[in-house]
């Protein structure tokens, strides 16, 4: 008999206790899913900056176009929008399509314009 009553008083504590319990669980659950989310975001987040570093410098003008767009002169082809009307503040108002006015390329020379002469003599 008396292990019944143990068992009347215990039912309560099981019933409105558990229901913390869970909740701890389910809490304890959701902070480790948040920490894997934020775990994988930085290998992902690694990987780009891994990948960029080892991307080659791409030769990009002053005028922000590719060497591609320039002639052996230097000069650019690429089209551009160049304002043709101002308002009272000498804001651009209206724009037309125009040549880039840029003369030199400033940016890394290519790979394919390096020279390196041969170390031994071949004979």
């Amino acid at each position: 008999m008396d292990s019944l009553w143990g068992l009347l008083w215990l039912a309560p504590a099981v019933l409105y206790g558990g229901g913390s319990v869970a909740g701890r669980v389910r809490k304890g659950l959701k902070v480790r899913h948040n920490r894997k989310l934020e775990l994988l975001d930085a290998q992902h987040r690694q990987r780009l900056a891994l990948e960029e570093a080892n991307r080659p410098p791409e030769p990009v003008c002053g005028c922000t176009h590719h060497l591609a767009k320039h002639d052996k002169q230097g000069r650019c082809h690429e089209v551009v929008e160049t304002p043709t009307a101002w308002d009272a503040d000498r804001r651009p108002v209206r724009y037309e399509p125009g040549q880039c006015n840029c003369q030199q390329y400033v940016g890394p020379e290519p790979l394919g314009t390096v020279f390196a002469p041969e170390l031994v003599d071949p004979r």
